[in-house]
């Protein structure tokens, strides 16, 4: 078995290798990369940000370069601006909501 079925000569790769008999060989996987920002310059990480719409994209790239030896921290950082950021969308559509009822 060659790790996948062909239909009407289309490969589709089976998802779970253990259905078709096959098992994982984690060890010849490719690892992945503890930080995936590593020797990345905080110019090039706020450009990314900034260009993705990120309105905390300073704060982003400086969590990243100042814990840069310490993925965890990095980690923690980032979630706890994910949840600024839910906290500021919330206050906005409150607001606006509150908004339009005065108006009406």
């Amino acid at each position: 078995n060659s790790g996948y079925i062909c239909y009407s000569g289309t490969s589709y790769w089976i998802v779970c290798p253990a259905m078709a008999g096959q098992v994982f060989d984690t060890a010849r996987r490719k690892k992945a990369s503890a930080n995936i920002f590593a020797d990345v310059k905080q110019d090039v990480l706020l450009k990314l940000f900034r260009r993705a719409g990120d309105m905390r994209a300073v704060e982003r790239a400086n969590s990243i370069v100042t814990y840069a030896n310490d993925p965890e921290r990095i980690s923690r950082a980032l979630k706890a601006l994910q949840q600024q950021d839910k906290k500021d969308r919330f206050t906005l559509i409150n607001g606006l909501k509150r908004s339009s009822i005065r108006l009406h």
